[in-house]
């Protein structure tokens, strides 16, 4: 028996961080919207009693330190399940990118997981159990668009973005998040309006979503990595609607209305960076454009 689940990645519209909490998590406030770039997850039941980890992309670990085997481990000790799976990632979100691939795997993995072994856990105990694995799989339990607080584990849903197109370009570098988030000033630290975010949202005002946009962590990793630095101004000069930095880095997206200006934002990069997508928001069908360019 095999079941498949779609992991997509999210992008930050705007990040916030309040303060560093006593159990060693920072208080964050972010605005977030899964987009149409995800990896495939294959789960395959096994009647022995073991989880293994299978992937294309040689770049992610198949042992305990995938979130994706947390995930299956969780819920083998929790329910005491004697069976196993083989999970297969079809690896496509790039890794250490601030676009929350390994959280959702984790919570691709946790939803398939809970149809494969027939555990018929609700979505407030998935949502529990996602905040054991980490801060961001809560929020990729169910994706959309939704304000995530706590120390991301608390999710209030919001509507779904105003059609628009998505530019993605990553830098060949990754980035560590506990090591920009333990760079942070955040006595002097730069901070969106989240409110306003959610309210512009809430109006479907695209314009008013590109102003409210910002990422409290662009001031550690933008001087710590120029490269990224780089090509948010040179997204800028495309003339992308607004360009921000996804979580903790080094990915910067674009937003772009027109697909006339999204491909002139997509073929000049093509110069400055390797891995470059364009997507949609999920959540979107009025387009009649293939979500993938």
């Amino acid at each position: 028996m095999k079941i498949t689940e779609k992991a997509p990645a999210k992008i930050n519209l705007a990040l916030d961080v309040l303060y560093k909490r006593d159990d060693g998590y920072h208080e964050v406030e972010m605005v977030m919207t899964t987009i149409d770039l995800a990896d495939r997850i294959d789960l395959t039941l096994l009647h022995h009693d073991e989880v293994i980890i299978a992937s294309q992309a040689q770049s992610i670990p198949n042992d305990h330190r995938n979130l994706a085997y947390q995930a299956a481990m969780l819920l083998k000790r929790r329910y005491r399940i004697q069976a196993g799976v083989k999970i297969e990632i079809d690896k496509k979100i790039p890794v250490s990118a601030g676009l929350a691939g390994g959280s959702t795997d984790a919570a691709a993995t946790l939803r398939g997981l809970n149809r494969l072994w027939d555990l018929q856990i609700s979505n407030d105990q998935l949502l529990e159990l996602a905040a054991e694995i980490g801060s961001d799989v809560p929020f990729c339990i169910n994706g959309g668009t939704a304000l995530a607080t706590g120390r991301g584990e608390k999710i209030q849903p919001l509507p779904a973005l105003p059609n628009c197109w998505v530019i993605l370009a990553k830098p060949q570098i990754g980035v560590s998040t506990a090591e920009i988030y333990g760079g942070l000033d955040l006595a002097n630290a730069q901070r969106p309006n989240i409110k306003a975010m959610v309210q512009a949202i809430e109006a479907k005002d695209f314009r008013l979503i590109c102003a409210q946009m910002g990422n409290v962590l662009e001031s550690v990793t933008l001087k710590k990595y120029p490269e990224t630095a780089r090509i948010k101004e040179h997204m800028q000069q495309f003339g992308a609607d607004a360009v921000l930095m996804s979580g903790s880095g080094p990915t910067v997206f674009g937003l772009v209305e027109h697909g006339s200006r999204m491909r002139r934002v997509y073929n000049g990069l093509m110069g400055f960076c390797d891995q470059i997508f364009a997507v949609r928001p999920l959540g979107n069908t009025e387009n009649d454009i293939e979500s993938n360019y």
